[in-house]
């Protein structure tokens, strides 16, 4: 008898189980780390949806789009979540991507239109460095100076495509000589921000690439006021990170309630201690203690995902020929 309820129960747990709807979400890497948003937005949003949320870490930001072109109408994917406006084009020319009907009051520096991807973070490029060092003002600095750099691959990563797109957005034609100046500053090129910044952090490098935010996370996370981002006079090239719903998905109607999750309080609230980015949408208590204290580029730069799309072949064969001299 007892053998039969418990098979009864396996049983129920099995036709339970197979009742929950599973919604898979491609992403970066460090955004399902332990310490990413990751963790905190399959709870909350599993409590809403009474579904199973995978979040699957696909590399770095440019790698997911790589992958969803190679996988096609076949991905087991149901929404992408890490691309950005210097992807955007390229990803809707894919044609693997449905419309949105996501609505928010964004807190972006400029109007929202895009009606194929919706935005849940921003923030600024900008060079981190130990705060008790001269920091170099502009990219011809940086060049004339003996610090070394580490960035990441923009065939891989976003922040190393937002580089590239910083350059050419300060300097047009200019740009080849700016990489010229700055291959010698630079130590290593790594796949992706996470292992780029823990070179940073483990001493190998004077500066790393990363965001105008991330002085916030040691400052909040570790009670550590030791590190501080570098303010260029050139301006600082903006990074909006952008979800999308692929038109082949078997869970058109989750994909669409996870979307209009992404910009609720109860997402948006996760984003500024996890992701240590400007969430898209203000929470409702606001930004946290210690956001206040980071630099506020006097001048934006932001390429339209057109110009960024007919501009990366150059500024990549820019990169590339400067780096391999």
């Amino acid at each position: 008898m007892k053998h039969l309820a418990f098979a009864a129960g396996m049983l129920g747990a099995t036709a339970a189980f197979a009742d929950t709807p599973e919604l898979i979400v491609y992403t970066y890497d460090s955004f399902v780390s332990d310490w990413g948003p990751g963790p905190a937005v399959e709870k909350a949003f599993e409590a809403e949806c009474g579904c199973d949320l995978k979040l699957v870490g696909a590399g770095d930001g440019a790698a997911l789009l790589a992958r969803i072109k190679l996988e096609g109408a076949r991905s087991d994917a149901d929404v992408v979540l890490g691309l950005d406006t210097n992807l955007t084009a390229a990803a809707k020319a894919t044609g693997l991507f449905a419309d949105h009907a996501v609505s928010a009051d964004y807190a972006l520096p400029f109007a929202w239109e895009d009606t194929t991807f919706a935005p849940y973070d921003w923030g600024y490029f900008a060079f981190v460095h130990n705060a008790d060092a001269t920091a170099p003002k502009n990219f011809g600095e940086l060049a004339a100076s003996d610090l070394k750099i580490v960035i990441q691959d923009p065939r891989s990563s976003t922040p190393g495509l937002g580089l590239l797109m910083w350059v050419k957005a300060a300097y047009g034609d200019k740009a080849p000589e700016i990489w010229e100046g700055l291959a010698d500053n630079v130590l290593t090129v790594t796949k992706g921000w996470s292992e780029a910044y823990g070179l940073f952090l483990e001493g190998e490098a004077d500066m790393v690439l990363s965001y105008t935010t991330s002085p916030a996370y040691h400052l909040i996370a570790e009670e550590d006021a030791s590190k501080a981002a570098a303010a260029f006079d050139e301006g600082h090239y903006m990074q909006v990170e952008v979800a999308g719903k692929l038109a082949a998905t078997d869970q058109p109607e989750l994909a669409d309630q996870f979307l209009a999750f992404m910009v609720s309080d109860a997402f948006q609230s996760i984003i500024p201690t996890t992701n240590w980015m400007y969430p898209a949408v203000t929470p409702a208590e606001g930004l946290p203690e210690g956001f206040e204290t980071l630099i506020s580029p006097e001048k934006s730069l932001l390429l339209t995902e057109n110009d960024a799309a007919d501009l990366r072949d150059m500024a990549l064969e820019e990169w590339l020929s400067a780096l391999s001299r």
